[in-house]
């Protein structure tokens, strides 16, 4: 049976995971990469980051994206949930303080969903302290969908 999450249901998805697939167009054609994020719960809002590149300079110009997140045990059981979305780049004090609460939210996740810890801190303190902090967004959430199948 294949049934629509509520909104509750959705956010619970999203909150459990950190590894989205990212969804946005780039001269009139689709592209779907994997994004490391971390969802808050509290502002709504999906935190990311990334190098400068073809996927910045992509969402730059059109800033509607959608980022999925699929929980799969089986194959008759699974939950699927899609946020659309707009782009927002932060700049430089919001983006540092951003890539702090991403990567205490993502070790978080980790420890309940992996059950272990993570001392990868260190590389985003790294990031933030350095004169080349990577690109900082958020997925301003305008609507999230979802479905699951379970015998």
């Amino acid at each position: 049976m294949i049934k629509s999450l509520n909104r509750e249901e959705c956010e619970l998805v999203l909150g459990r995971s950190y590894i989205g697939h990212l969804a946005y167009i780039y001269q009139n054609r689709p592209f779907v990469v994997p994004i490391t994020y971390f969802y808050s719960e509290k502002d709504n809002r999906i935190i990311c980051y990334s190098g400068d590149g073809h996927k910045i300079n992509a969402l730059r110009q059109q800033k509607a994206v959608a980022l999925e997140v699929t929980e799969i045990t089986t194959i008759t059981n699974w939950k699927s949930v899609v946020a659309h979305g707009q782009y927002i780049e932060l700049e430089r004090s919001s983006a540092k303080a951003l890539l702090h609460e991403f990567s205490l939210g993502v070790k978080d996740v980790v420890m309940r969903k992996e059950l272990r810890d993570l001392d990868f801190i260190s590389e985003f303190s790294a990031k933030i302290e350095s004169d080349e902090t990577p690109i900082v967004f958020v997925i301003e959430i305008k609507e999230l969908t979802g479905k699951l199948k379970h015998d």
